[in-house]
């Protein structure tokens, strides 16, 4: 049999609990998925149907405005007026199925499951539960609002000057052409 040093031992001792206290750790957090029950609570305390719900007119409103531009840039005699108007409502209805809460929870409880563990699902939920995760919720819309109207307010001096380098580029005489070589 093979003899092993007693400091060799020791050490091989440690790495073995080293080893084991490591699996512990990482074998739940791999080993505990989020039941459909736990998602289903984390999509109810966040409001998840909720804001998709709000999402929908925005949606629909920019494909409205996708039809008055359509018909805005052609001259459409009453019959395909008519037409495009029959198409934009199927559009709409179409879009209103697929992205209806029905459709989509599924999706949801699916990329929770492959995403996040049992105790993100359960930790995400209890926030948003919470008064603070609800205040984050009240404000949210507000602050998106907010950001946007700050990128933009950054964003029209660059746009001002950008205007300026294209309009210095199309009015720009052309350089003549160079001879060519050997002629």
């Amino acid at each position: 049999m093979l003899s092993i040093p007693p400091l060799a031992r020791r050490g091989l001792t440690r790495f073995g609990l080293a080893l084991a206290l490591g699996l512990a750790v990482i074998t739940p957090a791999l080993a505990a998925p989020p039941s459909d029950a736990d998602i289903n609570r984390l999509l109810a305390a966040s409001r998840a149907q909720s804001m998709l719900d709000t999402m929908l007119p925005q949606i629909e409103a920019m494909q409205r405005q996708q039809f008055a531009q359509v018909a805005a840039q052609r001259q459409l005699d009453p019959a395909r007026q008519e037409q495009l108007q029959r198409i934009e409502q199927r559009t709409s209805q179409t879009i209103r199925q697929a992205l209806s809460w029905k459709e989509l929870r599924p999706m949801y409880v699916d990329l929770y499951k492959k995403s996040f563990s049992k105790e993100d699902v359960l930790a995400m939920a209890e926030f948003y539960e919470s008064s603070a995760g609800q205040s984050l919720l009240d404000k949210t819309p507000a602050l998106m609002q907010n950001v946007m109207v700050a990128i933009q307010t950054k964003m029209q001096p660059l746009f001002v000057d950008l205007q300026k380098d294209l309009e210095a580029i199309v009015n720009e005489e052309p350089a003549p052409a160079a001879p060519a070589k050997g002629k």
